[in-house]
């Protein structure tokens, strides 16, 4: 570290000093942008008013002058009710006004307290009945407010004495640094507590304000330095700490929302994590479920089962994930009647919980976008052309690409085959351009890879009574008819379209990553070119084996 020069003791040593910091430190910074950060952050004029009023009061202290008085406001008190007494005339009502005024009242009351120099709490005395035997015990002192110590305790099971289980990481506890996991708390403002329930004791310090002393046995485990506040994840489900049974401390518990980004602060705890919501001011951690600990008990709540994948009905009613008609292309592309072929038609229920998420920003130099298109086996009509409508391959061509898993999903309509290839998809992506996909919902799992790194939007229909108002004049196209003669909305249709989308949500929902309710055609469809528009400029979290594989 290099020799600074200090100022001489007057009262402009401390800005002599910060004004001549970055020179000084120049040939020890390795970059530009480190020297640049350096001249602003001394050159701010925060920082200059700062010393200017460290200045003025270096200066009032070599001054040292006394007051004239240390109850200012029970001298202001007095004089109000003397005043009440007299004849009153405007001079006299204007300064009972003044002296009414909370502000005024409040700057008194901070001179009293000045001129007392009474700026800290008034701590207890120091017990004096401590044992000479117990060499070990330490006597610590903690200033409680309103918010929570932050730390649980728990009796051991072995010696039932009363231990610190945790440590709640930002919390009061944490903060002092006096306290740490085993140690055996012995007393509470002198009040015994080897003989009580934890839960008493915590009753005892939520009636407790201001100043608290504990009388602790320090833990002569050697705590490990915890990796903390570098992980974030990305909750899969909804969670109440006040309606888990299993949780340690409700109080200490913190509620989420699936969708909800957390900061891992501990993991020390292999059943109960430490965390916090990313970006809220609060330091303290909360408590949640760890990852391993909620799929457990997950799994153990409802018996393995096999999930069928949706039955796809032969006629249109998936008409509220084909909402937006993005090209002439995809308006004729009917996937929605594809029948599933995936090797994995049937599979074992998900059990989701947190997924290690990272931000990360899309990048694209195209301002528009690409539909992919679909790969078919159906004979071209005379005023289709390749590559336009669709690419047509032969049948052999086509289940050859099969055996070679090189689509995404396939499926068999009136005796041709239709198929999105994985090449399609390469292709757009290769011209940074965004990809445009309308997939079945178990296809999107297979989706979510570092190569492709997809922002799944789920098209959910309205209410069903939306959907009886808003689409009864509407009309679908039936594949049961040979004609393809379009028909009105049944109100099985309507039922369909709710019992799939909720199907959907339940075993997939944790793939979403944005929900848009189709309920007004051009409200829906604004906020789906607003998504798209932010998901070129705005950063987004994403799995963090995207951009670490």
């Amino acid at each position: 570290m290099p020799a600074l020069a200090t100022g001489s003791g007057s009262d402009t040593g401390l800005y002599e000093l910060l004004a001549a910091l970055p020179a000084q430190l120049q040939p020890h910074v390795d970059s530009q942008e480190d020297l640049t950060f350096l001249w602003d952050m001394f050159g701010a004029k925060s920082l200059h008013s700062l010393v200017k009023i460290h200045e003025k009061l270096h200066y009032y202290e070599k001054q040292n002058p006394m007051p004239i008085l240390h109850g200012a406001a029970a001298l202001a008190d007095d004089l109000a009710e003397e005043l009440q007494n007299k004849p009153l005339n405007g001079e006299i009502r204007e300064l009972l006004r003044l002296l009414s005024k909370p502000n005024v009242k409040a700057l008194l009351s901070v001179h009293d307290t000045v001129a007392q120099k009474s700026y800290d709490p008034v701590l207890p005395p120091m017990p004096d009945d401590i044992d000479d035997e117990e060499d070990s015990v330490k006597i610590i002192r903690l200033v409680k407010n309103r918010e929570p110590l932050g730390a649980t305790i728990k009796k051991d099971e072995q010696t039932g004495a009363i231990v610190v289980a945790r440590i709640m990481r930002g919390g009061a506890a944490d903060r002092s640094g006096l306290i740490h996991v085993g140690d055996e708390l012995r007393e509470v403002n002198g009040i015994p507590v080897e003989d009580k329930k934890p839960e008493e004791i915590i009753q005892i310090l939520a009636q407790s304000q201001g100043a608290i002393t504990f009388k602790i046995i320090p833990s002569i485990k050697e705590e490990t330095p915890s990796k903390e506040g570098k992980m974030f994840i990305k909750a899969l489900f909804d969670y109440d700490p006040n309606e888990d049974k299993a949780i340690p401390c409700k109080e200490a518990g913190l509620a989420f929302k699936k969708g909800d980004i957390l900061q891992i602060m501990s993991q020390d705890d292999a059943t109960w994590w430490q965390a916090k919501r990313e970006g809220d001011a609060n330091p303290r951690a909360g408590l949640i479920p760890s990852k391993h600990f909620q799929e457990r008990r997950l799994a153990l709540r409802r018996p393995e089962v096999l999930v069928q994948p949706l039955n796809v009905s032969n006629r249109k009613s998936f008409g509220f994930r084909r909402s937006f008609r993005l090209s002439r292309k995809d308006k004729k592309t009917n996937k929605s009647m594809y029948e599933c072929k995936k090797s994995d038609q049937y599979d074992t229920a998900d059990v989701p919980t947190y997924e290690e998420v990272t931000p990360y920003r899309r990048q694209t130099h195209e301002k528009y976008r690409l539909v992919v298109l679909v790969d078919t086996t159906r004979p071209r009509r005379s005023q289709e052309s390749d590559g336009v409508e669709y690419i047509f391959i032969s049948k052999h061509l086509f289940e050859t690409d099969v055996q070679n898993n090189k689509f995404i999903e396939y499926g068999e309509y009136k005796n041709n085959y239709y198929g999105t290839s994985i090449d399609s998809v390469r292709s757009v992506l290769a011209k940074n351009k965004v990809c445009l996909l309308d997939v079945q919902p178990h296809t999107v799992k297979h989706l979510r890879t570092l190569e492709f790194k997809p922002y799944v939007i789920f098209i959910k229909p309205p209410s069903i009574e939306r959907l009886r108002e808003t689409r009864k004049n509407a009309k679908i196209i039936s594949s049961r008819d040979d004609q393809g003669a379009a028909k009105p909305f049944t109100e099985e249709d309507f039922q369909e379209m709710i019992k799939s989308a909720q199907i959907m949500e339940s075993q997939y929902g944790h793939l979403f990553d944005k929900i848009i309710v189709n309920d007004d055609l051009t409200v829906a469809f604004n906020e789906l070119k607003t998504t798209f528009d932010k998901l070129e400029t705005d950063t987004h979290w994403v799995p963090v084996s995207w951009l670490h594989s």
